[in-house]
């Protein structure tokens, strides 16, 4: 496979981004093969920002038996 590479100046790159950008946003179909095409094609250009990751999960205990206790008590 033949690797084409395209000497782009910034202004140029900003542009051609944009306008995938605006194909994309304002298709009719968004799951269309055609946009995900231009999808893989803006990722050359706009690469997605690195995600951190998620916070570990918090365990939360199930409550005590003594505030069951209390409750039951308060009747």
């Amino acid at each position: 496979m033949q690797v084409m590479k395209f000497d782009l100046s910034d202004e140029q790159a900003a542009a051609l981004t944009k306008e995938l950008s605006d194909i994309i946003e304002n298709d009719r179909w968004p799951f269309s093969p055609r946009i995900w095409m231009l999808k893989s094609i803006l990722a050359k250009f706009r690469p997605e920002p690195v995600r951190q990751p998620l916070s570990p999960v918090k365990h939360h205990e199930p409550p005590r038996a003594t505030a069951a206790r209390r409750r039951r008590a308060g009747r």
